[in-house]
Parts: structure tokens; sequence; C-alpha cells
């Protein structure tokens, strides 16, 4: 069995790593860290984990969590960094689901999270864990950046057309829209249901953090600078993301076998006929991201639909996913659940 530690497992990512670790086969949660539920039982807070997790809350211990393979840090942006440098000291492999190693470019990071990096040497040996892009660094690597929700479902939304060039690179469009859980598990006003529910506006629209991350892979794809405008909405609903791509075509294509082609092995990832209209439910609680394509009037302007749930594909799902390939294992250990429906 594999040895798994989880630091900062009572945010909504650290109890859905939990939720989804409990039905995988070759792994053993050995260590929960919290520095605020030290000592309190996994499943006083989360009794939908009572019988699976029967040991406490722990301090982060750097020791402790040595004894690990590998280390999930589902905490803040800033935690990580400070202490990766001694976990890859111990031989443990390290998934970060926060943003401390997402951005290449230090000066871009550090301008969007206002902050200086505690370890920036390990960026650049960091890989981005996105498995439809990295597959084969992140079979070789110690260190792996679990990306953000909306580039998520940005990224794989655009990934088919801007790498084979099919579109125009200047005016792309990400219209995003998220459940409440995404903002996590810690209060505030705005998250109350009084202050969201019967409600649905933009927020960080002249910027917001993830867009570089969304440039960055976008870029990286085409070759070349990739120009995103990106707004993010809130929806009065827990789970899902829901994203509304809009591009300009560059001369004719077959959409449908584009996307078909490009993700014809990719095991969470569902191409749905040109036409459809894929819905947030279809992918709560499971590690997919659903895709489908419409060209309005057979114009030029391509709207490509992604949906997944922000905590799994977005968070969880896509670091177990990222973890199976580390170590080796079957991809799609633990994540081969049915969406909930209702």
């Amino acid at each position: 069995m594999v040895k798994v530690g989880i630091v900062g497992g009572t945010g909504y990512t650290g109890v859905e790593l939990l939720r989804l670790l409990a039905g995988h086969p070759e792994v053993e949660v050995t260590v929960i860290t919290s520095r605020a539920e030290a000592g309190r039982p996994v499943s006083d807070i989360y009794p939908n984990l009572r019988g699976h997790f029967d040991i406490p809350f722990t301090e982060p211990d750097l020791g402790q969590l040595k004894s690990c393979d590998l280390v999930f840090f589902a905490t803040p942006n800033g935690t990580a960094m400070k202490m990766v440098p001694g976990l890859l000291d111990g031989d443990c492999k390290v998934i970060d689901l926060a943003a401390d190693f997402r951005i290449k470019d230090l000066a871009v990071w550090e301008k969007w999270y206002g902050m200086t990096h505690a370890c920036p040497d390990l960026v650049a040996e960091s890989v981005y864990g996105l498995p439809e892009v990295n597959r084969q660094a992140i079979k070789q690597a110690r260190l792996v950046a679990n990306p953000g929700c909306y580039p998520t479902a940005a990224t794989l939304g655009f990934l088919p057309l801007v790498e084979a060039g099919k579109v125009n690179l200047n005016g792309l469009i990400a219209d995003c829209k998220s459940g409440v859980s995404g903002a996590g598990r810690g209060s505030s006003v705005g998250m109350l249901m009084g202050e969201v529910g019967e409600s649905f506006k933009a927020y960080g629209v002249p910027g917001h953090r993830h867009l570089p991350e969304i440039q960055q892979n976008l870029s990286i794809a085409a070759g070349q600078d990739v120009d995103v405008t990106f707004v993010a909405h809130l929806l009065p609903m827990i789970r899902g993301i829901h994203a509304t791509l809009y591009a300009t075509i560059d001369g004719e294509i077959d959409l449908q076998a584009l996307y078909e082609q490009r993700y014809a092995n990719e095991p969470f990832v569902d191409v749905l006929p040109l036409g459809s209209h894929p819905e947030t439910r279809s992918v709560r609680g499971v590690n997919h991201c659903r895709i489908a394509m419409h060209r309005p009037q057979d114009g030029n302007t391509l709207v490509v639909l992604s949906v997944i749930d922000n905590l799994v594909k977005g968070a969880a799902g896509q670091a177990i996913q990222n973890m199976n390939i580390m170590l080796g294992m079957d991809e799609t250990l633990g994540l081969q659940s049915v969406a909930l429906l209702p």
C-alpha cells in the first residue's frame, strides 16, 4: 500500500481528497493535518468519513510527513512552498493543490499572489499537473502543481483548437461560472446563503488570479502568446463549473473530429455529440470534463461548452489522477464512480 499524507484536511478540497481516497484500493492515508483541529477525530468534523478514517487530525510535522510516499497540500496559497523543500529532501513526492508552483514566471506569480516565493528554484522543476497535456512529465515528477479549477475547464475546452492552430489567438473569451465551494470553507459574508441565494454575479473582472494560468497553458500549446479575456461568475449552487468559451475559427474545420481525435485516449474527457449542452450535474462528484461545440448560425464564431466538478476534476480528483500517474498505478484507480443524479 502507498502511504499518503494530506496537509490541510479540513477544507473542501481536503475532505474531497479523503472521500475519493476512501475508495482507492492501493492507498493508505496515514497523516491528516490541521492546526486548528489537531487531536480531534476526522469523523467528528466530517461524519461521512466515519469508518473510513478513524484517525485524528495532527499538527503538520515534517518528520511525520516524510514517512509518507506522497503528500497532498490542500492548503491556502503560500503554505506548500515553505514545506516542500524538506519533503523532497526526504524522497517524498508532493502534489500541491494550491497555486504555489503553477506559474513559471516568478515575477508574474508574485504580482498576482502578492508574496515573495519561498523556493523559486523548485518552480522550474515542478510539473503542471494537467494529465491531458503533461502525462509523460508527470510520470517522472517529484513535485506536481495541480491546476486550478477554472483553468482546467477553460484549457481543456480550448486546447484542441489552439494546438491545431485553427483559431484566432487574439480575442479568446472564457466566460466561466462556479459554485460557491470554489471559494473554500472559510466563512465570509459574501458566501452566506442570504447573500448568494437567488442571485448571480461576476467577480474579479479587472483581474482574476486564474487568468495568467490560463494564458500560460494556451500560450504553451500555441507556441506563441495568446490573448484571453477571462470573466468568473458565482452561481447559487455548491459544486460545478460551466465554462462557455468563444473563439473565431480560421478556415473550415471538422470540429467534432478534431475534439474526438484529441481526446480519444483520455479517460476523463468526454466529447459529446456536436450541438449538445453539457450540464454541471452530469459531472457532480466525478473526475470528468464533458465538452460540446456549437457554431451559431454556421458562422465563424465557435462556442465551446466545458463542464467539470470544481472539487473533483478541478481539484481533488485531478490530484489523485496525478498521484496515480506519478506512482505508476492505473490512472483511473479510485476515480471510476458515476456522477450523482439528481
